[in-house]
């Protein structure tokens, strides 16, 4: 355990928020630093994806439009900027995509690696390579790969070193985003566990130094196969040829330079010591069980292209129990879509902050979701608490009755969005026996749980009427301190709070993509 401890501790706790001082960075926002949102490769040919006479109109279109594609775009005066179906913090948007595809794209028999380009909605070739080391049951399918990787620098110029931290919460949206998109699409997506980092890296050509002079590098993150037929993610084609695959992509045809985000950049080595102490070698996987709960219906289009994070909330308006049981039942694990896209089972559990629901009560409540965790959470938190059953179909408890309004303001650093909403609440990450299980690398997926976890609220209060923004700055160990948890046993990593939002009428609002305004 030890050596698992050293590194993942040491960042984890040297990156926590406290009352008498926060995370370093630099204190203040370098304009003239700011990155680039948009990353493209000069000199690689462009594939739109949606419309066109030269556009692809396959699913993987699809999918990318409504897990990583442009929202909206926003209008104050004359700053506009871009939104995006996958939230980010502070809308910095770390995280580009790679698709890795033959047929399926609809451009001939020949695979390719391809980067998305969000702005555009297109597809840029980085790499042709030989149609042999395509698997061949499917050559003939729609069946693709996604790639995800992280630029740190996108987050680490407003958060410093926590950055790493947010990058990973970026992940855990986006591929929530992409397997409800596949879902809408009609086909399967999940993660290919025995990938390891170096070997992602490798697929997707983030590690080509001759592409990425001057330009800001890329971290990778994980690897999801997409396609329409059933599949066995531990049997996956595409794990079983993996060394033919990464063969083919050292010697394809590779085009396009990484374009630069920004001229000037701040060095944060705490998150580069992190990113190498974490980084996944790969790993055979066994099926997980999930538990049983009532499955929620998947959202469909309209609705996660409405998605938006509020920026304030009302502090008035109340949701009924029925409302609230059901965003809770949301984020439950089921054997269903999102949550097959995921290898392991829960290791996020909510401690909630009741504030206007109608029929509960108000007060902090927990949210067990693995009800075999509920033993040593009780056991893990020091102080006396009620654990009282809140619910009969779901593992909530309510740990302690009363107005909470003005603690979780004070844990999400003094924001009032924490208590003006119907509820707030943190997640709570199965810390120390989930390293000891799953190695260093599983920190990430703790935190893209997290992440995942959130995409689900996100829409669930959408699908409500509500709005939902996520937290990520919070004052970390007074969170513990709140539960009586005073080791690693159990940390938060994410806060959230839903209700309903006060608009800016200042704002002008304009379609994502130039095809979609109305005539």
């Amino acid at each position: 355990m030890a050596g698992v401890v050293v590194p993942v501790h040491a960042y984890h706790d040297g990156t926590k928020h406290h009352f008498h001082r926060f995370a370093r960075s630099l204190g203040y926002l370098d304009w003239a630093s700011q990155p680039n949102p948009f990353r493209s490769f000069a000199g690689a040919a462009e594939i739109p994806l949606w419309p066109g006479p030269a556009a692809s109109m396959t699913s993987i279109g699809d999918v990318l439009r409504h897990a990583l594609g442009l929202s909206a775009w926003k209008q104050f005066g004359a700053s506009r900027w871009a939104l995006r179906v996958n939230p980010s913090s502070g809308n910095l948007h770390p995280t580009e995509a790679y698709v890795i595809a033959g047929a399926a794209l609809g451009q001939g028999d020949t695979p390719g690696v391809y980067h998305y380009a969000a702005d555009r909605h297109a597809l840029e070739q980085r790499c042709a390579f030989g149609a042999a080391a395509w698997p061949a049951d499917a050559a003939d399918s729609d069946a693709w790969l996604i790639a995800l990787t992280s630029i740190h620098w996108r987050e680490a110029w407003k958060y410093g070193e926590r950055a790493f931290r947010y990058c990973q919460h970026d992940m855990g949206h986006a591929i929530a985003a992409v397997r409800i998109a596949a879902a809408m699409a009609g086909c399967r997506a999940a993660l290919l566990p025995e990938w390891s980092h170096a070997d992602i890296a490798t697929l997707t050509g983030i590690d080509r130094d001759e592409d990425y002079v001057e330009a800001e590098r890329e971290e990778p993150g994980c690897l999801m196969v997409v396609r329409r037929s059933a599949f066995d993610v531990r049997r996956s084609e595409f794990s079983v040829r993996r060394s033919e695959l990464l063969e083919a992509v050292r010697a394809g045809r590779w085009t396009g330079r990484a374009s630069q985000l920004s001229e000037d950049h701040t060095t944060w080595a705490f998150i580069d010591e992190i990113a190498a102490a974490t980084r996944d070698p790969g790993r055979a996987i066994q099926p997980i069980p999930s538990p049983d709960y009532p499955i929620t219906r998947l959202p469909d289009r309209p609705l996660v292209l409405q998605r938006r994070s509020a920026v304030s909330l009302d502090g008035m308006s109340a949701i009924d129990a029925a409302t609230f049981f059901a965003m809770l039942s949301a984020v439950m694990p089921q054997p269903s879509p999102p949550w097959d896209a995921l290898w392991w089972d829960a290791r996020i559990h909510l401690a909630i902050f009741v504030h206007r629901v109608d029929g509960v009560a108000p007060g902090v409540y927990v949210l067990a979701r693995d009800p075999a965790a509920v033993d040593r959470l009780r056991a893990a938190c020091g102080r006396e608490l009620l654990w009282e059953r809140a619910s009969d179909t779901l593992p909530l408890y309510r740990l302690a009755p009363g107005d909470s309004r003005s603690v979780a303001r004070r844990l999400s650093c003094d924001q009032d969005i924490a208590a003006d909403g119907f509820f707030s609440l943190g997640m709570l990450a199965d810390f120390d026996a989930s390293l000891d299980a799953f190695g260093p690398s599983f920190y990430r997926h703790l935190f893209w749980e997290s992440g995942f976890v959130g995409q689900l609220l996100y829409l669930a209060a959408e699908a409500a009427g509500a709005r939902a923004t996520g937290i990520g700055c919070f004052y970390d160990d007074p969170v513990h301190d709140l539960l009586g948890i005073t080791d690693h046993s159990f940390q938060s990593l994410y806060h959230f709070t839903v209700g309903i939002p006060v608009e800016d009428g200042r704002l002008t609002t304009e379609p994502g993509y130039p095809w979609e305004v109305r005539s």
